[in-house]
């Protein structure tokens, strides 16, 4: 085994570098949880990393395995960004036991080689601490980091994998400024914010580091419009867009039953009336109708001719109006 020496040291040759922005120790408060950030060279993105837990590198055990991350408890997490060529371990529910670690890659034919780094838990607030170590900002613009700070020293930004300054100073063209007037509180502020501000950063002050993740994301489309500016998001809701859809649906629906119930209200008022005013079809029929009188006449007894014709019927006509 390697024993203490760094293997970022050994793997990408860039010592100086390296020595000042790799995680060595960080203060964290007990029952919290902390992500780690850790660095490997080129040679090695289709390898195995992994976490490994105690104080001696080679009694240290297996705490979690980028082939094997749903193996362990949630106490360990672990990914791996072979772009960036780093891996992150995060550690939750931490208790004073959870002091010595190695960020470490398996070597195939060879012996591992690994990092140590130290949790120092307090119950107490730490040395230094950041409230989220994931920060999100868009291109062009900045984004300000508060931290709380017990250490009187010099404060230094880091960016993995890179150089580190002393604010003010600039990392990748994007200008790094630091606010100390609030007593144990500082902020770091980066401006001018480009894609290759992403990454992962280190504060460093007297031997303890704080990992932050920043992300640089573009800016959203604005559009103005009376005197006040939309933002038109370029992602969206799959969930609302379907509840939004046959909501819409709904009311297009309730609102043609709802018409076709008036219509047929007002059809049936209609035709009530209508057949209400309108003469009856028998009382029509005998008013268009006259009838005559219909005469019966009976001969004198001599012009009787015979007993079955001695009646003489008259008809008249009837007449139909128009």
């Amino acid at each position: 085994m390697a024993g203490h020496l760094s293997f970022l040291l050994i793997l990408t040759g860039l010592t100086e570098i390296h020595s000042l922005t790799r995680v060595t120790q960080v203060s964290v408060k007990l029952g919290g949880s902390i992500s780690i950030p850790c660095l490997y060279g080129s040679n090695y993105k289709n390898h195995v990393k992994y976490l490994c837990e105690g104080y001696n590198w080679r009694s240290c055990s297996y705490a979690v395995k980028t082939n094997q991350p749903q193996r362990y408890t949630d106490k360990y997490s672990i990914s791996d960004d072979p772009n960036r060529r780093i891996f992150t371990v995060t550690i939750k529910h931490l208790t004073a036991k959870d002091t010595n670690y190695w960020c470490a890659v398996e070597i195939n034919g060879g012996p591992d080689d690994g990092h140590y780094f130290q949790l120092s838990v307090t119950t107490g607030t730490p040395h230094l601490d950041v409230t989220n170590q994931k920060i999100t900002g868009f291109i062009g613009e900045k984004i300000a980091i508060k931290f709380d700070n017990s250490i009187n020293g010099v404060i230094e930004w880091c960016k993995m994998g890179r150089s580190c300054v002393t604010p003010p100073g600039s990392i990748d063209g994007t200008k790094v400024t630091i606010d100390k007037s609030v007593g144990n509180v500082f902020t770091v502020t980066m401006s001018g914010l480009t894609s290759e501000s992403s990454g992962w950063y280190l504060c460093v002050n007297e031997g303890f580091q704080m990992p932050v993740h920043v992300t640089v994301n573009e800016k959203s489309t604005m559009y103005p419009t009376a005197g006040t500016t939309t933002r038109i998001s370029h992602t969206t809701d799959p969930v609302n867009s379907t509840l939004g859809f046959v909501e819409n649906i709904l009311i297009v629906l309730s609102l043609s039953v709802f018409m076709v119930l008036v219509a047929s209200v007002i059809w049936c008022v209609l035709r009530m009336r209508k057949e209400t005013n309108a003469p009856s079809a028998t009382t029509a029929d005998e008013e268009n109708i006259t009838y005559s009188s219909i005469d019966h006449m009976k001969k004198p007894s001599n012009q009787r001719q015979c007993a079955g014709s001695d009646v003489d019927v008259i008809y008249s006509t009837v007449i139909t109006k128009k």
